[in-house]
């Protein structure tokens, strides 16, 4: 039996040995015990999953532990709507489970607590506040510990309830990262199906290891009549020095646009930002469709939703957001 804690960013979580407070030896597991391990712990891609289960089952993993294995799976890629539509299962199982029957959890109100945070998860894509509330309160007091694990929904969910309110007029100029032109956002956005705001900075490991792989995105979305903008909104001269050394590394025509914030109307207040990076996709009215991770999956059903070319690539390990360099 393992202890399943959700934890920080919900698709981070920990897989704890069994002994309470210790840690267990390493040794060799038997047939059963490593397909068990290898279907609970796959992310490479839903067929690998698929085929991982097949194995376990094969060696006896329980129903149960296969249903865990699906959650699992689902919650390290912040997949939110396949964990919402695990739910007429899940509601299927909770008067049923047996701990017995499971590989993740230590006590059934671990699992009672998942059943509820899932209820949650599904009134939060139904826009039903009053439900969601009603069923992230229930997960936590049914399971404490995990309630760092139940902040990033709740602040997803007041996110969306400000974006509502939120209309863009692209009415703004902006001072380029190089260069002394101005950038007219609307002349930007002109034609264009969407704008996708890139909040990043040149100080945050998660945005310049991902550098190389947003550039490559960028040029897809320019492709599909994306417009592309990556804003820095610090004025630190070293942060600007290096943003503009690691624009550089892109080549002579890096896509995109990319500028400086505006100091008196800043972008980032606007949108709320607080960790990057940080993507806003904005319709040509100016209504904000995403805001919020690029590891959301959300975010790529958004954009496929504009243009079903745009397909999420291989996911490697989703980061967490880091936190914004003061200004």
């Amino acid at each position: 039996m393992r202890a399943f804690v959700l934890l920080g960013l919900l698709p981070a979580l920990c897989l704890a040995a069994d002994e309470p407070g210790g840690h267990a030896e390493e040794k060799e597991l038997s047939p059963r015990a490593a397909a068990v391990e290898h279907m609970l712990t796959e992310r490479a891609s839903p067929a690998a999953l698929d085929k991982a289960i097949a194995e376990a089952k094969k060696q006896g993993a329980s129903e149960q532990s296969q249903f865990e294995a699906r959650f699992l799976f689902l919650v390290d890629r912040g997949d939110d709507e396949g964990i919402a539509a695990l739910l007429p299962e899940m509601l299927k199982r909770k008067d049923s489970f047996k701990l017995e029957d499971s590989e993740i959890f230590a006590v059934k109100e671990d699992w009672l607590a998942v059943v509820e945070y899932v209820q949650a998860v599904d009134a939060m894509k139904k826009d039903d506040h009053e439900g969601f509330k009603k069923h992230i309160l229930e997960a936590f007091w049914l399971s404490p510990r995990q309630g760092a694990a139940y902040a990033p929904h709740i602040e997803k969910m007041r996110m969306q309830e400000a974006m509502k309110d939120v209309s863009y007029g692209f009415d703004q100029e902006f001072e380029p990262l190089k260069g002394k032109q101005k950038v007219k956002l609307k002349e930007v956005a002109a034609g264009k199906k969407a704008v996708l705001l890139h909040f990043w900075s040149p100080w945050s490991r998660e945005c310049e290891d991902s550098m190389p792989d947003f550039a490559a995105a960028a040029k897809e979305f320019e492709k599909h009549g994306l417009a592309v903008v990556s804003v820095v909104s610090e004025e630190e001269p070293k942060l600007l020095e290096e943003a503009r050394a690691m624009v550089a590394k892109l080549g002579e025509h890096p896509p995109g646009t990319w500028v400086r914030d505006d100091e008196k109307q800043p972008l980032d207040r606007l949108f709320r930002v607080q960790g990057i990076p940080v993507m806003v996709l904005l319709s040509p009215e100016g209504r904000v469709l995403f805001n919020g991770s690029p590891a959301d999956e959300a975010l790529w059903k958004a954009l496929s939703a504009i243009s079903p070319e745009i397909k999420r690539p291989a996911l490697p390990e989703d980061g967490k957001q880091e936190k914004k360099p003061a200004k």
